[in-house]
């Protein structure tokens, strides 16, 4: 019993190692077959890039790219395929020219900076001249991203959380009024927009600001959403059929004619009841005729996106061949309420591109009064949950309204993350602020900046660093 339980461990070990063995070598013969095939195929590569006349070399097609850009191939190939509009999500991705070329002014000897424990007041107050102004803790508000034509549910109750617990607002986007969001959010921002359901009773009763949406930076004009895109509980809420396409309007049905717009607002502020009334729009070439009319119909708050801003969907040429830069908007419009005596009476948002608490606190400097943050909270909505889509699906997959995945979103686990980056935004502001010997976002101003370039100086009006 003992001598045949020996035989037969001996006849293991001697199994393994024959396995070892084999192993071993086809290890070593692999590696030296591998390494012989992989040359074979370099030089194979190599000496037909290097050989082959253009016609028939595959650098043709990096020349090309080089020449176009691969996005605009792509871009090509889908218009090849449907013969219609395309729709690009999340703005344009030109480099425009943004803050960059700008610095502050750190307080040093001429004016000490202020101590880390002294308190410094972030807080605004929108559409001041209205019965009801809205005033927030922080300058930095949710942006507008609609439910149903953007964003899923569970996105937009996280984004609604988020603003409640930083003391933020956040805005319905050109959406339908969702309940659940409503319910969820502290201040809440309602936007009339250019669709049948834009002028909601429901949206105009809770909200605590509205917002007239003419434009934005990365889309303005009239636009169709297919059958297809929206269905379920949004294409119940819009009231649309499941069959027909969903037409935003380019204009409003009541606007014909910039006259229109002065009785347009003293309509809509009797179904307000003295809440601020704010107009969003695309900053464009004639931003200072647009701005007139604005002032002219009585508008509380003006909102200026640029041509940084995302969008969930709109054609190529839109977001990148219309819209001004951000900081051109800004400028433009700050130097225009002023010179028409309006600027106390009017707030002024900017929009578009805002990614860093710098870039926010510059534009303060500048003149806002507050900033809509978008891609920013979209992005820290899928914090530490990318896992859940990627590698195969982007992550935007987590938050859109059309996906498949929208309901693998943790909505506790989404909200924290937008408190945790806005908080981290504030914080950074905060410090930035006080190495400026400041006290209050309202004792910035452009003579806090210097510029590094001479277009930049010349626009914003500040001297050159």
């Amino acid at each position: 019993m003992n001598s045949g339980l020996v035989y037969f461990g001996l006849g293991v070990v001697a199994s393994f190692l024959g396995w070892m063995l084999l192993v071993l070598i086809a290890f070593f013969l692999g590696k030296r077959f591998f390494r012989t095939g992989v040359q074979r195929i370099f030089d194979l590569v190599v000496s037909r890039l290097l050989e082959d006349p253009f016609s028939e070399n595959l650098l043709e097609l990096w020349s090309a790219v080089r020449r176009t850009s691969f996005q605009n191939i792509i871009h090509i190939s889908m218009r090849a395929e449907t013969g219609k509009i395309i729709k690009r999500p999340l703005g344009s991705p030109k480099p425009f020219n943004h803050y960059d070329n700008l610095l502050f002014v750190p307080a040093q000897l001429v004016r000490s900076p202020i101590e880390v424990s002294v308190p410094v007041d972030l807080s605004v107050t929108l559409g001041p001249k209205a019965e009801k102004p809205m005033t927030l803790p922080i300058p930095l508000l949710i942006g507008g991203m609609g439910f149903g034509v953007g964003l899923s549910e569970q996105a937009k109750v996280a984004l609604a959380k988020a603003a409640k617990e930083l003391g933020t607002a956040t805005n319905s986007g050109e959406g339908p009024f969702l309940a659940e969001e409503r319910k969820a959010a502290g201040k809440f921002i309602w936007q009339v927009s250019r669709h049948d359901y834009g002028r909601d009773p429901q949206g105009i009763a809770a909200a605590d600001m509205i917002e007239v949406q003419m434009g934005q930076g990365a889309r303005m004009g009239g636009h169709v959403i297919e059958p297809h895109e929206i269905k379920g509980k949004a294409q119940k809420i819009m009231g649309i059929s499941p069959v027909s396409s969903l037409k935003g309007y380019a204009t409003f049905p009541d606007i014909t004619s910039p006259q229109d717009w002065p009785r347009f607002i003293r309509d809509l502020r009797k179904e307000v009841g003295g809440k601020p009334i704010g107009l969003k729009l695309m900053g464009g070439g004639r931003l200072e005729a647009d701005l007139a009319i604005a002032i002219e119909a009585g508008f509380d708050v003006i909102c200026v996106g640029g041509s940084q801003g995302g969008t969930a969907a709109s054609s190529p040429t839109i977001s990148d061949d219309f819209g001004m830069p951000s900081i051109n908007n800004l400028v433009r419009t700050q130097r225009y309420l002023k010179e028409q005596g309006v600027r106390h009476e009017v707030s002024l948002i900017a929009a578009g591109g805002y990614a860093t608490p710098g870039e926010c606190l510059k534009a303060l400097a500048l003149g806002a009064d507050a900033i809509y943050v978008g891609t920013v909270p979209l992005f820290a909505l899928v914090h530490k949950q990318i896992g859940k889509v990627m590698p195969w699906e982007p992550l935007t997959q987590l938050v859109y309204y059309n996906s498949k995945y929208k309901n693998r979103l943790d909505v506790e686990l989404a909200a924290q993350s937008v408190v945790k980056v806005i908080n981290s935004f504030t914080m950074e502001m905060e410090e930035g602020i006080r190495a400026m010997g400041k006290k209050s976002i309202a004792d910035l101003g452009p003579h806090d900046l210097v510029a590094l370039d001479q277009w930049t100086a010349e626009l914003t009006g500040v001297p050159r660093a």
